[in-house]
């Protein structure tokens, strides 16, 4: 494969003292004055809504879709899209009723929130449950993905490329939240026009393979060679079915992993929850925006591949010991492109891998110093204390996640979908207990921990036990299970066993409440969900258009 050249290594060199540059000087002017907790953990005050808004982005994107949902795009085509358009739905919907309440309630930490609502036991189980799942499961993919695809392009050594991205985004982390969002504005600026570059040789590539020229005759012949990879919503015997099961995405499982990972999770209400609520909001509707252009940049390269591999090209450079590796989609595509777009897109591409790393670090280190430290380590830490033990908490993590990365078993699946399955084991308890303790008075601690331990049980079980217990045939004509061909039986997609944990607990809850209410309700009215007219409008912008884009590509 091609190598990076000197002008490859020039554009990138430039990119790293931009980031660099700018993040140190932004550290130094808080200098000044003693950095406080909040202030490093949240960037109280001080992110715009623009800031707001591409720091979201560029925590969210990283290697896990740069590579795997590139390589889901060359597996199963554009259905893969609906984890970004349905984000952009689902982050209107934290903006009028999530944003509200946890600003209105001066709720900082997801943990805090627990605690507040039900009391210390569910908040600290739920910590220490979020910790290893950012540690083991968010972190180690991040890292892991990015550096294969960075030393599959340069040809630099594995360890090398992991251990240099780490460093990269520690430089960025130490400074806390006000370097990373405002340095995120720049990462995401490399990510998009890297990113399109990367998408405007790949469709151009497909229409010069025929004897054509032109991104409208590219993306034409993507559409009739690769038609079956156009289909947003999943047929029974579509062989992807069991990772996008049909409506599901529309109307079940995929509204719990939005909803969960957008509104209930520290990593991203992070950079919202230091702002007012109209900042908040204004920041949470640009991402949104952002969230409908990435498929452009991540899915189409993807199925570009898939139709110029159709053809003839990248027989051997996709395989990974003799077998097709999906994964390898982007980074082979990135070798193509000529000196200097090249090194721009391996900008790109690092960008952010070291954004999400530098966003996640901090919240692992927010959660830990905040939820476990200051709670039950040192009650009486100052605020330097916190944030050297919160900078301390950053290092330690990179460092976990360096040396564990290689043996979770992420190179055997792909990627993105690692991560999704790997969450999905959490996430339909956790939303039970945010959502309920939002919105219904009576929801008492008791329905909180069944969510939250029993969810987490029951996904085991869901996952595990139940296709070896009894026979789940008799669901799959109505779409509920699926032939996993290797196991040699019948499974439930999934997104569907999210759907059915999520309806089991609420029941539970529900039951629960009745019994014996909670009386720690938040402090919520009516007139908190009002939007303004800007709000509005943006929003049923964006509603618009997902129904074009669902309804054209169904």
């Amino acid at each position: 494969m091609q190598q990076l050249q000197a002008i490859d290594y020039s554009v990138f060199f430039i990119y790293f003292v931009i980031v660099a540059a700018y993040g140190y000087w932004i550290y130094k002017r808080k200098q000044n004055k003693e950095q406080s907790s909040t202030d490093f953990f949240l960037a109280e005050g001080s992110l715009t809504w623009w800031a707001i808004g591409t720091s979201l982005i560029a925590s969210n994107i990283s290697a896990e879709q740069f590579i795997g949902m590139s390589g889901n795009g060359f597996s199963m085509g554009l259905a893969i899209a609906t984890y970004e358009w349905m984000a952009a739905a689902t982050l209107i919907i934290v903006g009028v009723f999530f944003m509200p309440i946890y600003l209105k309630n001066h709720i900082f930490t997801m943990p805090q929130f627990l605690r507040q609502r039900y009391n210390d036991t569910v908040a600290t189980i739920m910590a220490v449950f979020w910790l290893f799942l950012y540690v083991l499961v968010n972190l180690t993919s991040i890292l892991f993905l990015g550096a294969l695809a960075v030393s599959t392009i340069s040809g630099i050594d594995f360890w090398f490329c992991m251990i240099s991205l780490a460093i990269f985004a520690l430089i960025i982390t130490i400074g806390g939240m006000k370097v990373i969002g405002y340095t995120d504005v720049i990462q995401v600026f490399f990510l998009i026009l890297g990113g399109l570059a990367t998408t405007y040789l790949a469709v151009n590539l497909v229409s010069e393979q025929n004897g054509l020229n032109g991104l409208g005759a590219g993306f034409d012949l993507m559409l009739s060679k690769s038609a079956d990879h156009f289909n947003m919503i999943f047929e029974r015997n579509n062989q992807n079915y069991a990772a996008l099961p049909g409506l599901t995405v529309l109307f079940g499982g995929m509204w719990i992993v939005n909803l969960n990972y957008w509104g209930c999770n520290q990593y991203i209400t992070q950079r919202a929850l230091g702002a007012d609520l109209k900042t908040a909001r204004n920041g949470i509707l640009f991402a949104a925006f952002l969230k409908l252009l990435m498929p452009l940049i991540v899915v189409i390269p993807g199925i570009a591949a898939y139709t110029l591999y159709q053809q003839g090209l990248f027989q051997t450079e996709m395989l990974t010991n003799g077998q097709l590796n999906q994964d390898r989609a982007y980074p082979v595509l990135l070798n193509l492109l000529p000196p200097g777009l090249k090194g721009l897109s391996f900008a790109a591409l690092t960008a952010a891998v070291v954004a999400s790393l530098a966003g996640k670090a901090n919240s692992i280190s927010t959660i830990y110093t905040l939820d476990i430290y200051k709670k039950f380590i040192n009650k009486d830490a100052s605020e330097r204390t916190l944030v050297r033990i919160g900078r301390i908490t950053i290092l330690i993590s990179l460092i976990l996640a360096i040396i564990i990365s290689p043996y979770m078993g992420i190179d055997k699946k792909g990627g993105f979908q690692f991560i999704q399955e790997m969450t999905g084991l959490v996430s339909p308890g956790v939303f039970a207990a945010f959502l309920m303790g939002f919105f219904w008075k009576r929801t008492n601690t008791a329905g909180a921990m069944f969510a939250i331990v029993g969810g987490f049980l029951l996904a085991l079980f869901f996952k595990f036990l139940l296709p070896e217990t009894f026979d789940l045939s008799g669901l799959q004509p109505y779409g509920f299970a699926y032939l996993n061909q290797e196991a040699g039986r019948y499974e439930i997609p999934f997104l569907d066993q999210m759907g059915f944990i999520f309806l089991i607990c609420v029941a539970v809850m529900f039951v629960l409440g009745l019994q014996r209410p909670s009386l720690k309700g938040l402090e919520i009215d009516a007139t908190m969900f009002r939007v303004r007219s800007g709000f509005a409008l943006g929003s049923l912008v964006i509603v618009v258009i997902l129904t074009f884009l669902y309804g054209y590509f169904w």
